[in-house]
């Protein structure tokens, strides 16, 4: 493939002529370079691989796209190519690299703070059930036709697995292979970190659907401003944007939106609402949807109100799809769980208490989450709630999750949660700082010791909730990635219940 099929007249700075070099591959990351391979220098938070471009050229680059640095001199060791945003350009290249695979499918994407997974898997079953050939892309796994996408570690397995969106080194890739497999619908979680970076900046999305927004990832985007910034630019990618209208946000969105928009809530009376709602406990919801175009009433099998929005915004955006609705009701009443979002682990008949693994993380997942646990408890049934924060991440956050933790469970159990380069004792003292009821926590470092005091100290009836990793099977510190599967974990701390064993805590 010829340079100038990936870098179009007017995109570019270059002495060189983009139409006489041979591209044989694309690269971003030095250990995957090859031999005539195009390489894209970016700029991170904490790492330039332009400071590599000696060793690009070394290796056989047959040319180096930068978005800053000097035009090349007579004696360069590369052709070099100046571009304005190396982050976009690194999509496109790759984007066209494979054919720009996204315009032969019809792909929707889900942005918001927190329901996107949810949201992702209900609208990915609906179609899976009307027959469509779908592929979901998202932070809980990813499917083509009911098949797990994976990557070996070489490859960037490590990447796929920890990113909500993968990076187009990945992303494009994977997107030609659900097209040479015949998929028709891609259904994409997009997060504000994949929008600010362009990583999906080639993609025209056919719908939009916005969940809801509160504080996080403040690290990165400084300010809530900027981060709903960043969020409106996939509904100037969209033909159609679907809205939690209930959400503050909401308007102020649309606002900064080129799209069709399409408000949906329960509060809200827009173009479709939920209405008649009823709260099944842990059996799930039902309700009636109304719109314009149909009518019908659902019954979803996913506790929680949270529930009523997240599927509201996917049955929308199936009727705007065109699916039938007697398929949207049959789909939406047959959901399996969605991993890791309030998923209730099978217990051995023994044990007379319940354990669920959430990836609530912010404060108001965990206050909707709570408040859900707490309208299908029963009497006598104490809410235990284990959790932490993550390291490198939004500080403000901390004591807000302690205060939430406190008012609506029973008892804390406080540890840690990927503390990545944090001291975990740090991030839990301000976990703490934000609760006043000394009596009502315990304080254990140690997440697995943790989550074993936990089973091994449950009273009769006790609903525990394991909060913060939900379908992660990884927990990040200072010494890098780690193996850590919460189920896994629980299970062997039923072993030792059952044997009789005992454990006060140890960090």
């Amino acid at each position: 493939m010829k340079l100038s099929e990936l870098l179009y007249p007017g995109e570019y700075r270059s002495a060189c002529d983009a139409e006489k070099i041979t591209v044989q591959g694309l690269a971003c990351h030095t250990d995957r370079m090859q031999e005539g391979f195009l390489f894209i220098c970016l700029r991170g938070a904490h790492f330039d691989s332009l400071t590599l471009i000696e060793k690009i050229a070394a290796s056989g680059a047959c040319a180096v796209i930068t978005e800053r640095g000097t035009l090349p001199r007579e004696d360069s060791a590369v052709p070099i190519f100046e571009v304005k945003n190396a982050r976009a350009a690194l999509a496109t290249v790759y984007s066209r690299f494979y054919k720009n695979p996204a315009d032969a499918m019809t792909v929707i994407g889900i942005t918001g703070t927190n329901g996107k997974s949810s949201t992702a898997a209900i609208l990915y079953g609906i179609l899976r059930r009307a027959g469509k050939h779908t592929a979901l892309i998202g932070t809980v796994e990813c499917l083509i036709d009911g098949r797990r996408y994976s990557l070996p570690e070489e490859e960037g397995g490590n990447r796929l697995r920890t990113m909500t969106t993968p990076d187009p080194d990945i992303l494009y890739p994977m997107l030609a292979k659900m097209k040479e497999e015949g998929i028709e619908y891609v259904v994409m979680e997009v997060s504000s970190h994949a929008l600010a970076l362009s990583k999906v900046s080639p993609i025209r999305f056919r719908l939009a659907l916005f969940t809801n927004l509160s504080p996080e990832h403040l690290d990165f985007h400084d300010t809530i401003e900027s981060y709903l910034a960043a969020k409106s630019i996939l509904f100037r990618q969209a033909d159609i944007g679907i809205f939690n209208c209930d959400d503050a946000r909401a308007e102020e969105l649309i606002a900064a939106s080129t799209c069709r928009a399409v408000r949906t809530g329960v509060v809200w009376q827009g173009d479709a609402r939920a209405s008649d709602i009823v709260l099944r406990g842990a059996r799930g919801v039902s309700y009636t949807y109304l719109s314009e175009k149909a009518r019908m009433r659902v019954q979803v099998p996913l506790p929680g109100e949270f529930t009523v929005y997240n599927s509201l915004l996917a049955l929308q955006a199936a009727v705007e799809l065109g699916i039938r609705p007697a398929e949207i009701t049959a789909a939406l009443s047959d959901l399996p769980p969605v991993r890791g979002r309030l998923e209730r682990l099978p217990l051995p008949d023994w044990a007379d208490f319940s354990v669920f693994i959430d990836y609530a993380h912010t404060e108001e997942a965990l206050r909707a989450l709570l408040t859900s646990v707490r309208r299908f408890r029963q009497s006598g049934q104490r809410i235990v709630l284990l959790f932490g924060c993550g390291g490198d991440r939004d500080k403000g956050k901390r004591a807000a999750m302690g205060r939430v933790a406190e008012e609506l469970s029973d008892f804390l159990i406080i540890t840690s949660d990927n503390s990545r380069s944090e001291d975990p004792a740090a991030i839990i003292r301000e976990i703490q700082s934000g609760t006043s009821q000394k009596e009502k926590q315990t304080v254990i470092k140690s997440r697995r010791s943790a989550i074993e005091y936990a089973i091994l100290n449950a009273r009769p009836k006790d609903i525990l909730l394991l909060c913060g990793k939900g379908h992660e099977t990884y927990e990040i510190d200072r010494r890098g990635v780690h193996y850590f599967d919460e189920r896994e974990i629980v299970r062997a701390a039923l072993e030792k219940r059952k044997n009789g064993d005992t454990l006060l805590h140890e960090n």
